[in-house]
């Protein structure tokens, strides 16, 4: 779920070196980074939150996506998400998903996303960090990372009916990382970040944090490319190759040039 600025911190600066000096998964392949945001599903038909039109419009944000929100009416945010399940099931991969999963044909990929939906999964992207949670999973309300009590949802069986109880007793509510929660999941994007060799973003606004810092751990050699049909600012003093497209099409330039680059 989206962050505002500020919202939570990142590991600390020195474990940039530690982490980049880790061994690789394989060394004979150069290490890919990928960072998504809601873009990158948007040709997918799954509507993003800010633009226009989007999600935010219909509900205001701390009904349905924060701990306030779902102490408030669970039964209000229990609806919210079985309609975003509902559309998910609907929803395929698109060219640009499956261009990020094809990478691993000739690199380590590593896909960090703020998108809760599973669709680089159903692409075939093999490693991916979800930061703010995964649709398709619900987990109890008074622990949510206790495994114990996270269940994975089917496309023909998405939808929780109010009240229902986890198996410790309590509400069962979405797998999702609620605004203003911690972000579990950052440290270790943070570390895949440091080892890259090659960074590429998205689909993201970069205004969303804590992710939009994960540039800062991304080594001084690595190159970045961002896509993303419109403007964005980038921080941190890094110069991005942005490439003004859509996730597919995008993904497409950037893989063309990938490949004149191995070829050189």
């Amino acid at each position: 779920m989206l962050r505002s600025a500020g919202s939570h911190s990142l590991p600390s600066v020195a474990m940039r070196g530690r982490a980049a000096t880790n061994d690789k998964n394989n060394m004979d392949m150069k290490k890919i980074v990928v960072l998504t945001g809601a873009g990158m599903s948007a040709e997918s038909g799954l509507k993003t939150f800010r633009d226009a039109g989007g999600l935010w419009e219909e509900y205001p944000v701390q009904q349905v996506a924060s701990h306030e929100g779902w102490e408030a009416d669970p039964a209000l945010v229990t609806k919210f998400y079985n309609e975003r399940r509902r559309q998910l099931a609907a929803a395929r991969p698109n060219e640009g998903h499956r261009l990020v999963a094809a990478l691993e044909n000739d690199y380590d990929v590593t896909v960090v996303t703020q998108n809760v939906d599973n669709l680089h999964e159903q692409a075939g992207s093999t490693k991916v960090i979800h930061l703010h949670g995964e649709l398709m999973k619900v987990c109890s309300s008074r622990d949510p990372y206790d495994p114990r009590y996270i269940q994975t949802l089917t496309a023909d069986n998405c939808d929780v009916k109010p009240g229902t109880l986890a198996a410790d007793g309590s509400l069962l509510r979405p797998f999702i990382v609620f605004f203003g929660e911690a972000v579990p999941m950052i440290e270790p994007a943070a570390k895949e970040a440091a080892a890259a060799d090659i960074f590429i973003i998205i689909g993201t606004s970069l205004n969303v944090y804590p992710a939009a810092g994960l540039v800062q751990y991304v080594r001084p050699s690595a190159p970045i490319y961002l896509i993303d049909p419109k403007p964005v600012m980038a921080g941190g003093g890094r110069r991005f190759m942005h490439i003004m497209k859509g996730a597919s099409e995008g993904m497409r330039e950037l893989t063309a040039e990938l490949a004149r680059q191995g070829k050189g």
